[in-house]
């Protein structure tokens, strides 16, 4: 499986970075051609013994990176990138790898 990583940094206003997410971004992303896999994390992010400035992590998965590619060149996934600076006000940083398992 191929991921996108996508680890949102601390926005100036949390609760209206979550209400955007969930409300809009969300359902845009969900859009995109196939997404086989949508999990974010549920709590605080941070390193194992302190915080970090990490506010969410989302983790979109896809069935090859040729897939994961294509989906991000669609209208679909075009207009989900373009969608983050509406609302990731902290910065978000991308990665898109394939998986094995081990």
């Amino acid at each position: 499986m191929a991921m996108l990583i996508a680890v949102y940094k601390t926005p100036k206003d949390a609760a209206a970075f979550d209400r955007y997410y969930q409300s809009t971004h969300v359902p845009l992303a969900k859009t995109i051609p196939a997404l086989r896999s949508y999990d974010v994390s549920n709590g605080p992010v941070g390193l194992p013994k302190e915080p970090g400035g990490v506010h969410l992590v989302a983790l979109l998965g896809f069935h090859s990176l040729a897939a994961l590619g294509q989906a991000l060149d669609s209208r679909e996934g075009e207009a989900a990138a373009k969608d983050l600076a509406n609302f990731a006000s902290g910065g978000v940083e991308l990665m898109v790898f394939d998986t094995k398992p081990v």
